[in-house]
């Protein structure tokens, strides 16, 4: 494995790839990588014959008074995970060599990003959709791989890719989750010990509402509403949204569209203020 920190060496040795008939896929991450990464790894290892992995927490995608001071930088670690899931590429630069200090370009996509974590983080897939265009034409990847915890991101990015013709195919890994349900994040570890063991249920209660679906109720109100009321049974949980959409555009469904529907969920946890999200597909 490789390590780069510079974007045009990434770049030129991309292109070098490309010239010579290498295919290259691109798993872009923001570090402190964990079994849900290595997930992500695992399944660009086949698409390709370079595998490029990206470590950079990115600046723009943080909003004012988020976490992007305290965010893990772990990256000894992060290349010792790389190397043992076939990374052949390690791309880890600094801020002000992706950004220079006037940087005044941002790409935004204005409908799949407006709900959900863009209602409460407004600039957040501006920065999202900045960096990924920054970081497809930098590697040249033919395929890229995300995670669906993201739900959101992927459409968002999807619909990025189509608009702007780009020549990436996306492809979507499943969510990882821990043995009692929660899913894998980096910021899992700040929570507190009482947050830690309560987090799991928030799948546990949205495992619950496609219980319901599957008995017959398919009122989405209906079904955001039984959700809010479980977890406000323990004021260690706060809900941020929840939100019932198709899984495609992120348009509000009234009803449950079998096959083609989002319940996509954002909780803070009240001890530590940390902010989880998950997901199910129904």
């Amino acid at each position: 494995m490789i390590v780069i920190h510079d974007p045009k060496e990434l770049q030129k040795t991309a292109l070098e790839l490309r010239a010579r008939g290498k295919k290259i896929a691109l798993v872009p991450t923001m570090g402190n990588l964990h079994a849900g990464h290595a997930s992500l790894m695992d399944a660009a290892r086949p698409l390709a014959d370079v595998l490029v992995v990206s470590v950079f927490v990115n600046p723009t995608q943080f909003g004012p008074n988020e976490d992007y001071d305290k965010y893990p930088r772990t990256l000894e670690a992060d290349k010792r995970v790389c190397e043992a899931h076939g990374v052949d590429v390690l791309f880890a630069p600094a801020p002000g060599d992706v950004y220079a200090p006037d940087a005044s370009t941002f790409v935004t996509e204005n409908a799949c990003s407006q709900g959900l974590c863009g209602r409460s983080r407004p600039t957040h897939f501006r920065g999202v959709c900045t960096v990924v265009n920054l970081l497809f034409n930098l590697a040249q990847p033919h395929v890229a791989v995300f995670g669906q915890k993201d739900a959101q991101q992927v459409a968002v990015l999807k619909r990025m890719v189509r608009d702007l013709h780009m020549p990436v195919e996306l492809r979507v890994a499943p969510i990882v989750r821990e043995g009692d349900g929660l899913a894998l994040s980096s910021r899992n570890q700040y929570l507190t010990p009482r947050e830690r063991a309560a987090a799991p249920r928030i799948q546990a209660t949205l495992r619950a509402l496609l219980e319901k679906i599957a008995a017959g109720t398919d009122d989405a109100k209906t079904l955001a509403r039984a959700f809010t009321e479980t977890l406000a049974a323990d004021p260690i949980f706060e809900t941020d949204y929840i939100e019932i959409v198709n899984n495609s555009t992120m348009a509000p469904l009234e009803k449950i569209l079998p096959g083609e529907t989002l319940i996509a969920v954002a909780v803070r946890m009240t001890e530590s203020r940390t902010r989880l999200i998950d997901n199910v597909l129904a």
